[in-house]
């Protein structure tokens, strides 16, 4: 009995992975081999970095929220206490865009929880 091959399958995956591919650099974007290494290796980055850009947008809105807590006096965890004890739900988000781009509607907030 002659061996059975799926070429047309095979065919279809390598044309997924060489389409992924696209934009790479070298022999990454067009030799299978190198080009299906290369794709399952940005494919771990990208799942890592979408964990890790969630911590970093965090750390950025605490950063924020801290020095527009600071300029009344306050540091971030007397801040965020206060919010807290006060039941003002605003998440930090919010109020990382209000302690950078709104001032007035920040120094608010504080004047509310002092």
């Amino acid at each position: 009995m002659p061996r059975s091959v799926n070429a047309v399958a095979s065919k279809a995956r390598k044309k997924r992975v060489l389409k992924q591919a696209k934009g790479f650099f070298g022999r990454r974007k067009n030799v299978w081999t190198v080009a299906k290494n290369a794709v399952e290796k940005a494919m771990v980055y990208a799942y890592r970095d979408r964990k890790q850009n969630k911590r970093n947008f965090r750390a950025l809105w605490i950063m924020r929220i801290n020095a527009g807590a600071r300029l009344h006096g306050m540091s971030y965890s007397q801040f965020m206490g206060k919010l807290k004890a006060n039941n003002i739900e605003l998440n930090r988000k919010v109020l990382a865009d209000l302690a950078m781009n709104h001032p007035a509607a920040f120094t608010a907030i504080v004047n509310k929880i002092k």
